[in-house]
């Protein structure tokens, strides 16, 4: 008795199939939840893109018509990035991989 799979048996595959992988992407995209979740992937990972003396004084941060909207506590620390909003944003998107911010508003 044999409990593996030969690579040849592995690698056949039925015709009209696709992977998880394809199946879930393709869900996404039919539920337009693919913007929604990348939104969320960059606040989640906001920390790792911007730094951690960044993401300390960050207060709050909320995505809304493709506006990532950022809450800051430090008065200087906002006129800084307030100044370089293009570079924040080419960032932001260089780092999710496409466009998901449009615009960011230091708060």
């Amino acid at each position: 008795m044999r409990y593996y799979k030969k690579k040849e048996e592995i690698a056949k595959r039925k015709a009209g199939t696709q992977t998880i992988g394809e199946s879930i992407k393709g869900l996404l995209q039919a539920y337009r939840l693919e913007g929604k979740l990348n939104e969320i992937n960059l606040i989640q990972r906001w920390e790792e893109f911007m730094g951690k003396p960044i993401a300390m004084k960050t207060q709050e941060l909320y995505f809304r018509d493709g506006k990532l909207f950022v809450r800051l506590t430090s008065a200087p620390l906002k006129h800084e990035l307030n100044m370089s909003k293009s570079k924040v944003v080419e960032l932001l998107n260089r780092a999710a991989g496409h466009e998901v911010v449009k615009e960011v508003v230091f708060l």
